[in-house]
């Protein structure tokens, strides 16, 4: 009979009572006693030079305790991106690293210049407003093309004519001749819009500073409280030791919150230098300029296919931006990023990638849901579909003759990647299925008797998830008789605690209502490397399952005292460690509770059943599905209604398809975000973004997507790590971009309209059919 909690069953996620009562610890939530209050001043100009800041009148008003500035920051270091990249020369990148605040020159409208800290939010507010900036402005740049073209003001010096880097991968005399060689080929230029991350919780901190100790607290909203750490303390100059970050209840952050921003560096000087907290919240329309921003490339693609509509080879070129600086893991999503998953659940023999990367004065750009993977999908899915239209094959055809066998894996593919398992033909097959695609004519029929054109379309993703890092399995057996996990990840979000506890009831049989799990606080990690890129199950499940097989045979020894044998006789199951062919036994709680009762060992047998362990590195896995969209445009409006959504998932192993089904249903609305509404825009003369706010930016709300999701999976475990999972946080966005894209392109294909770009806002939708209809 199956637990109620094992791996596999829907278990409702633990900390909703508390979240739902209002009862959650946001970063906002905790006050210090004697804090006093930040407020960044920033840039109103995209590109100049700083002649002077003059402080005095803000200094001069009430509650005010001091102005910081660049000069006030020296002795720490820049913040930098944390992923190299060479140039074809093979010469690196060139990164100088981002000051806290500008020093020289601003880069981009809400660049931080200084900070004023008072004794209230209102009063530091006040002050903000009385600092007097002198820049000088300078022509300005906003988008990659327009960076690199001849005359174009340079950024930074260290990059003349602003390219940072010259992206390239794969073998072009290969991907050359195949495509000379090819029977056809199918080109498409897409833009990948820049979205603002806009999480629910805008980013803030509380910076202390213990002067006895020498050590900086930082309480703030973070992805992983270990990783966090680091960043800072390299900025400090620090050792480890001398910087504790904690983490609460983190109110989302799709990828931005994980690096270090540059309000933070500012707010640890002040506490040292003022000898008392200091905090720091975010306003929303602050949030608009200084949290990173996603997406945010053109791109051009290319497909050589052989008279049978076998690709032979694909080809990538085109442009990307970090913004005004590099940050994070800038420029990884718009080059490594997008290039590791173009290919997909295709069998490629050939690929080549050319990005152009250049400096703009935009706000920077960081990893968003998926950094390169939902998008290179939209590309290779438009693609397929654009192929097919013009060879007059069957896109579902196409798309099976393409995929990668299941008896060819482990697949090597030409991006460096290797495919441990899947079926992709099976998924697609299961996914039509699921949709209904065969009774999609009666279904256009109706819509067609209401004045609405109906489409559909498929979205047959496989994404490449960051490798999971070295990560912590801590297993404590707790004096109130509860267990807890400490982990290097963290939830932002996802649910962590309930899937961890169900696989530590799985391995241990830990009653599941007694595990409680710890993983916001740097000083009680050992190791961490956060939550991101679709790998916390992987990485914390299997140190989890790495570190129950250290208490069991801890426990074995420690059994074996109690029930008097020898501890080879003892055996583990179910909670329970007994005696070989008998019923003499002891559970893992009861064994727990002596050791905490004083149970007396002798010399060489473990004292306790709590473990620290470090489970090392796995390779990356490779969730993959196929989403299937069914969408209604109105011709007189231009407005475009996802009306009916089906997805088939393999995401390996399942652990509780309950929250696995929230994912997804997260990332299809924020996928349908992108493709129907959300972009950022910049005034290209001034650099001024006119898109600063929610008056003039869209998110997806309930009533834009549909009524409800049928989801269902063909798991085939990964191979690769011990609980043979895939990671599913970012597939919802990367099967949604092509599925309710394609289904648009359907819906428009009688009216003669082959391609249209997201974001396919009425507008632009209305513009196009009035086109096609002359």
């Amino acid at each position: 009979m199956m637990m109620k909690h094992a791996i596999g069953q829907p278990v409702p996620r633990q900390e909703d009572p508390v979240l739902v009562q209002g009862q959650g610890r946001y970063t906002d939530d905790f006050n210090e006693p004697g804090q006093a209050y930040a407020v960044m001043v920033r840039s109103r100009y995209a590109h100049g030079i700083i002649r002077g800041i003059d402080a005095a009148a803000a200094l001069a008003m009430p509650g005010v305790l001091a102005v910081y500035t660049a000069k006030d920051l020296t002795e720490y270091g820049p913040i930098l991106s944390i992923i190299p990249f060479n140039n074809p020369d093979g010469k690196p990148m060139p990164q100088v690293g981002r000051p806290a605040l500008a020093a020289d020159k601003v880069r981009y409208v809400g660049d931080p210049v200084a900070v004023v800290v008072a004794e209230t939010r209102a009063q530091a507010r006040d002050a903000a407003e009385a600092v007097e900036v002198d820049i000088d402005p300078l022509p300005s740049a906003t988008d990659a093309k327009a960076a690199l073209a001849p005359g174009a003001a340079e950024i930074w010096d260290h990059a003349p004519g602003n390219q940072i880097l010259d992206y390239h991968f794969g073998d072009a005399d290969g991907v050359a001749k195949a495509f000379a060689a090819a029977a056809h080929v199918t080109r498409l230029s897409i833009v990948n819009n820049r979205v603002v991350i806009s999480s629910l919780e805008p980013r803030g901190a509380i910076a202390s500073y213990d002067a006895a100790a020498a050590k900086w607290t930082m309480r703030m909203g973070t992805q992983g409280a270990f990783g966090m750490r680091e960043q800072l303390r390299k900025i400090l100059n620090t050792t480890a030791d001398k910087m504790r970050v904690l983490t609460g209840n983190v109110g989302g952050s799709f990828g931005m919150k994980g690096a270090s921003f540059p309000e933070y560096p500012p707010l640890l000087h002040a506490a040292r230098a003022l000898g008392r907290p200091v905090k720091w919240v975010d306003e929303r329309s602050e949030s608009f300029l200084s949290d990173h921003h996603g997406r945010g490339t053109e791109n051009t693609v290319e497909a050589a296919f052989d008279k049978d509509g076998k690709i032979l080879a694909l080809r990538l070129t085109g442009y990307a931006t970090p913004g005004a600086y590099l940050a994070s893991v800038a420029p990884m999503s718009g080059t490594r990023g997008i290039m590791q998953n173009l290919i997909g659940v295709y069998a490629t023999p050939l690929i080549e990638a050319s990005i152009k990367v250049a400096y703009t004065n935009t706000s920077p750009l960081g990893p968003y849901r998926g950094a390169g993977r939902p998008e290179a999908n939209y590309f290779m899915e438009r693609l397929i579909e654009t192929a097919a239209a013009e060879m007059k094959k069957d896109p579902i055809e196409l798309r099976r003759i393409n995929h990668v066998k299941p008896e060819a894996m482990p697949h090597k593919t030409p991006a460096t990647t290797v495919y441990d398992s899947g079926e992709f033909t099976t998924v697609l097959n299961k996914a039509l299925d699921l949709a209904d695609w065969k009774g999609f004519e009666a279904r256009a029929a109706e819509s067609k008797r209401r004045g609405k054109l109906r489409g559909r379309g498929i979205g047959n993703y496989l994404e490449v998830t960051a490798p999971p890092m070295n990560e912590m399995g801590g297993i404590r057996f707790n004096e109130d008789g509860t267990v807890t996990i400490i982990t290097g990840t963290l939830d932002y979000g996802q649910g962590h605690w309930t899937p961890f506890a169900q696989v530590l009831s799985d391995r241990l049989g830990v009653p599941f209502d007694k595990v409680r799990i710890l993983q916001g606080d740097s000083d009680k990690l050992i190791a961490g490397g956060g939550t991101g890129g679709s790998k916390s199950i992987m990485a914390s499940g299997a140190a989890i399952i790495e570190a129950s097989a250290k208490v069991v045979e801890a426990g074995k020894q420690i059994a074996a005292q109690v029930l008097e044998t020898a501890a080879a006789d003892i055996e583990f199951g179910a909670g329970r460690f007994t005696i070989a062919g008998t019923d003499r036994g002891i559970g893992i709680m009861e064994l727990a509770e002596k050791l905490r009762t004083g149970l007396k060992l002798p010399e060489g047998v473990p004292a306790t059943l709590d473990v620290d362990h470090v489970f090392k590195a796995a390779p990356s896995a490779f969730p993959n599905g196929c989403h299937i969209a069914e969408v209604e445009v109105d011709p007189e409006t231009g407005i475009v209604e996802v009306v009916k959504y089906s997805m088939v998932n393999d995401f390996g192993t399942v652990v509780n398809p309950l929250l696995v089904e929230g994912q997804a249903h997260g990332g299809v609305a924020q996928g349908i975000g992108q493709a129907l509404m959300e972009r950022v825009v910049y005034d290209p003369e001034t650099g001024q973004p006119l898109t600063g706010s929610y008056v003039d930016y869209a998110l997806p709300r309930a009533a834009d997507t549909p009524t409800g999701f049928a989801v269902a999976y063909h798991s085939v475990p990964a191979k690769t790590n011990p609980l043979g999972a895939k990671g599913c946080g970012e597939a919802g966005c990367a099967g949604a971009l092509p599925a309710v894209m394609n289904a648009l392109v359907d819906a428009l294909k009688p009216l003669g309209i082959k391609h249209i770009d997201m974001p396919a806002t009425p507008e632009k939708v209305w513009a196009a059919i009035q086109g096609a209809r002359g």
